[in-house]
């Protein structure tokens, strides 16, 4: 038998057990991470869990999620530039022999090509796990680069939060965002949270989405000039659908943002570490990984809970 860590399993749709996996013996190009903190993912992650996500390449239970781990690296390859003790962020794993891996990140250690591996500066704590979204923020905002950051935002989650936030700080921008949950417009902002029934706006032109609703053309059209562009930045779990009548009379366009890449990794880094990108407030919740399953159903159910993360450190 190989190496063993503890990981959060997925079993099947919503069965759950934080239990012994088997990691893969490393390679040269190759790291060994020990994680201190992940995220929990509100979008792909509940998919998994509730057996919603589409077909995907690599997607079979028993699984690890997880794409959103902070660890320190306690081996490194001979091939690999990192050095042992060096704070890293972690976008997922080479995985376990045993369970599938998708994307394998919410383990206690990782075996992770070194490439996938991003520094972190050794003060950066529990925050760190917000990078993929920060990232995924540029990366979606770069979408719309040719036209301008977005006007309108529909989501107040963490996503939409720190969209909201680089459009300020790299544009100086103020969008709008549209919120239907009361205790996701509580709080004070340098931008407005409104319900989208008290919008009255009609000639937005840049609207992205990040709430992951299929209808979600069908809400913001009538609010749209001719000409507008619509981005699709969440994760949609169901078929896109619209009246084609008010979307034709304006003409939009529709543009969709995937995963972020390098360069929006670094991004996200470069504001984080100038101080124009904070990243406060945006973690509300946080768990020992031995309570997992409260902390996935937490995340996944309150509306509170912005971003949910596992403390690994005592595993």
């Amino acid at each position: 038998m190989g190496v063993m860590s503890t990981a959060v399993v997925f079993e099947q749709p919503g069965k759950m057990a934080v239990r012994p996996v088997e990691l893969p013996e490393p390679l040269s190009t190759d790291c060994v991470v020990e994680v201190h903190w992940t995220g929990i993912s509100t979008g792909t992650e509940r998919l998994l869990w509730d057996g919603r996500m589409p077909p995907f390449p690599g997607l079979a239970y028993p699984l690890v999620p997880g794409y959103e781990s902070v660890g320190s690296v306690i081996s490194s390859g001979s091939e690999s530039a990192f050095e042992t003790g060096q704070r890293v962020f972690v976008p997922g794993s080479r995985g376990f022999t045993d369970v599938s891996g998708l994307f394998g990140g919410a383990a206690k250690s990782l075996v992770v090509p070194a490439e996938r591996l991003v520094s972190l500066p050794s003060e950066m704590e529990s925050t760190g796990v917000l990078l993929a979204l920060a990232a995924t923020a540029c990366h979606a905002i770069r979408r719309l680069e040719d036209l301008g950051p977005p006007e309108l935002i529909i989501g107040h989650g963490a996503l939409g939060r720190l969209m909201a936030r680089i459009s300020e700080a790299r544009y100086q921008v103020t969008p709008t965002v549209w919120e239907t949950s009361p205790l996701r417009r509580e709080g004070h902002f340098n931008y407005p949270v409104i319900d989208p029934s008290d919008d009255s706006r009609r000639d937005y032109q840049r609207v992205c989405d990040v709430s992951g609703a299929s209808t979600i053309i069908d809400q913001a059209v009538h609010h749209l000039t001719k000409h507008a562009t619509v981005l699709l930045a969440g994760f949609y779990a169901a078929p896109i659908h619209f009246d084609f009548p008010a979307a034709f009379m304006r003409e939009i366009d529709i543009r969709i943002s995937a995963e972020w890449r390098p360069e929006d990794m670094q991004a996200a880094m470069d504001l984080v570490s100038g101080g124009d990108l904070s990243l406060s407030g945006i973690i509300t919740h946080d768990q020992p990984f031995d309570s997992a399953e409260v902390a996935y159903n937490q995340a996944f159910s309150d509306p509170r809970c912005l971003k949910m993360v596992l403390d690994w450190r005592n595993a």
